[in-house]
């Protein structure tokens, strides 16, 4: 005999979740990348945030960039997808979108969101991402080859299992 149907609603409440969240990738003139170092963490992070109810990543992704920074852009091509699973203090998988967000050519000046940002920085890939969580690491690497190849790379699992 089969069990019964579950109503929708029951149903999705079974289902697991997770948290997603979208950045932007900018890099200056010299191919140097930017990074923010929030007031709420110990490591520096790609600029973004976590997407809200009813949001599209890219939209995310552009919204967190004026609030955090203040500049009025557009989410570019998709580098990277990246599923991380529970690490630290978190207790669920997050799925990441990491968009283009192209140069930075000429002076630009951020105004950094004083709530959440002690500093924002240029510096060179690898510098970069040596002062990115071992759970963000690889997509820095990830996203500098999505840009070159011209195609989304997908990661899993963090520093460990990386499916690019």
């Amino acid at each position: 005999m089969s069990e019964p149907h579950l109503e929708p609603a029951e149903w999705y409440a079974t289902l697991p979740t997770v948290f997603a969240s979208a950045c932007l990738l900018f890099t200056d003139a010299e191919d140097r990348v930017l990074l923010v170092k929030p007031n709420y963490r110990p490591y520096w992070m790609i600029p973004g945030g976590v997407i809200e109810p009813g949001e599209l990543p890219q939209e995310c992704a552009a919204r967190e960039i004026g609030e955090e920074l203040g500049l009025a852009v557009r989410a570019g091509d998709l580098l990277v997808v990246d599923w991380s699973p529970p690490v630290d203090d978190r207790p669920r998988v997050l799925v990441n979108f990491l968009f283009d967000g192209g140069v930075l050519d000429g002076p630009v000046e951020l105004r950094l969101q004083a709530e959440e940002l002690d500093d924002a920085a240029f510096l060179p890939w690898e510098e970069a991402a040596a002062l990115l969580a071992a759970h963000n690491a690889p997509r820095l690497p990830a996203a500098r080859r999505a840009r070159k190849e011209r195609r989304t790379i997908y990661l899993s699992g963090g520093p460990a299992g990386n499916g690019g």
